[in-house]
């Protein structure tokens, strides 16, 4: 490593303990709302999803530490947080509010916060060799190159304040040598805190703390382990690994070795998402429908809005339900090909949990998964008839702590991955239409001028509205096919060429063989193109 990445004095050893860095901004939907207003800085002020100015739907994103005293949390209802705080701007015509008990409320404006989070991960990458972002306001980072333990906590500092300096938002810092003690201690002193654990702290850094702080651990394994008599991670750690396996499976020993602090995972940058899911909490157990349904579109919603930023079509939605006293019920639905569909989401999701329609329920979330990244991502179902098939359906799912990469909105952070990593382009690909009928590649090198001559239009799926109706056009070869509007099959002997954003199609043949299909310039390969 070139001298100049490391800290001017510091001399590293290649076998030293890691120095890991948790980067987690504060409040940060609120913290980006205060950048550009402010006038709001020590006021109450909760960022709603699913919220609109006025209304009374939706769920609280993140609420400011202001918000909090008055008792509005991250995932309630926004009706049940206006009870706590009311508008600000409902005062004005309510001479009873009290000015003082009011808050701001503010909807997400993702693209804002993208921006914002841009300026943090710049300057988290230039401090760092190995970062790993896991969410929009949240990071790993490996400075175990750059830095050493006697000054590692003057290094954090330096991180923490170019933020504050730089961009305009507090972050809080654990540091530790693994990612899931770094991540306890930037949850120990917040906001705006920065907490040192050195490899000869660890154990007596994790040991008073309730059991429910051990990474990965969420209500239902803290409720199973304090049922074994294990309160603190201490305990835990002091517990027969044998006895944990038994309860938990294999993730029986990662409690253990967590708990004692002995977590070896390297910082990766971190690769595609298998799921995205949104879940949100009831303060208490809810039966009344239209409570449950308004959560329930709100963060299908959510999802289906996050899966669209992050270029990824989805061929699975679920739902799951949590009732009295913790029972984890899933239920699932598989499509019949990878769609972006926000619409679709929301139905299946609301039809899903039809059978919880008299249950009272603690806690409600929505997925999408069996995810593909393509930056092609405007695919949906529209025309495709009845394109969903029954999916699982069989009661209790699993404990929920983190399965599925579950997007948690607690604090208006995600608590999964959240790269907006896209497929490697082709180095073969050059935008040219290809003469060479009946081309054979491997499915995964293959580009679109593969797709030649020899293909053909398959039947019409069901369309509902000239704008929307879809076909499929089958590569002559037998290879995957590619979706495009029927409106494109307006013409005879045409190719078909793909456009920059959309898997659609200036024109193309009408019921005859498709002459060719060219890649747009702007698109890779075919599997960018093309659901398997």
């Amino acid at each position: 490593m070139a001298d100049e990445a490391r800290l001017p004095g510091v001399e590293t050893e290649s076998d030293e303990d890691p120095i890991v860095l948790h980067v987690d901004a504060d409040c940060f939907y609120a913290a980006c709302e205060r950048l550009r207003e402010p006038e709001l800085r020590g006021e109450p002020v909760v960022v709603g999803m699913g919220y609109e100015p006025g209304d009374s739907v939706g769920a609280v994103a993140t609420a400011s530490y202001e918000a909090r005293e008055f008792g509005v949390e991250s995932a309630m209802a926004i009706s049940q947080a206006l009870e706590n705080l009311p508008r600000r701007v409902d005062a004005d015509s309510d001479s009873d509010l009290d000015v003082s008990e009011t808050g701001v409320y503010r909807p997400v404006d993702m693209a804002y916060y993208e921006s914002v989070s841009e300026d943090v991960r710049s300057i988290l990458h230039e401090s760092a060799d190995v970062v790993r972002e896991v969410s929009i306001d949240e990071a790993y980072l490996d400075v175990t190159e750059r830095t050493d333990w006697s000054v590692a906590e003057g290094f954090a500092r330096h991180v923490k304040e170019r933020i504050a300096r730089e961009v305009g938002v507090t972050v809080s810092i654990g540091v530790a040598p693994s990612m899931s003690a770094a991540k306890i201690a930037s949850d120990f002193d917040k906001p705006d805190g920065l907490t040192v654990v050195e490899p000869d702290e660890v154990r007596s850094f994790l040991g008073p703390l309730d059991v429910d702080e051990i990474h990965g651990v969420g209500p239902v394994t803290a409720r199973t382990l304090r049922e074994m008599g294990l309160e603190t991670a201490g305990d835990v750690a002091d517990a027969d690994p044998d006895a944990l396996v038994e309860a938990f499976g294999e993730r029986g020993r990662e409690l253990y070795d967590y708990s004692r602090g002995a977590d070896d995972r390297p910082v990766t940058p971190r690769g595609l998402p298998k799921s995205f899911s949104r879940e949100s909490a009831f303060g208490s157990p809810v039966a009344a429908w239209e409570r449950k349904r308004e959560t329930l579109h709100t963060l299908a919603e959510a999802v289906a809005d996050r899966a669209t930023r992050e270029g990824a079509l989805y061929r699975t939605v679920g739902v799951k339900a949590v009732t009295p006293p913790y029972d984890v019920n899933t239920r699932e639905r598989s499509l019949s090909g990878p769609v972006d569909d926000p619409g679709l989401v929301v139905e299946i999701a609301t039809d899903l949990f039809r059978e919880f329609d008299e249950d009272r329920v603690r806690k409600l979330g929505v997925k999408v998964a069996n995810l593909e990244f393509d930056a092609a991502n405007q695919s949906n179902l529209d025309g495709w008839g009845d394109a969903t098939e029954p999916g699982n359906t069989n009661g209790a799912g699993s404990d929920g702590d983190g399965v599925d990469n579950p997007l948690d909105v607690s604090g208006g952070k995600p608590a999964t991955d959240s790269s907006r990593t896209t497929p490697d382009p082709s180095p073969d690909d050059t935008g040219e239409t290809s003469d060479a009928a009946g081309d054979t590649l491997p499915a995964d090198q293959r580009t679109l001028d593969a797709l030649v001559e020899g293909g053909t239009r398959s039947a019409d799926r069901s369309p509902t509205s000239p704008s929307s109706r879809t076909a499929v056009v089958n590569a002559g070869d037998g290879s995957t096919d590619v979706v495009v509007p029927l409106s494109a099959f307006d013409g005879d002997g045409a190719s078909v060429d793909a456009g920059p954003d959309r898997r659609d199609a200036n024109r193309s043949a009408g019921t005859g063989p498709i002459t060719s299909v060219r890649r747009h310039p702007d698109q890779t390969t075919l599997s960018e193109f093309v659901g398997n």
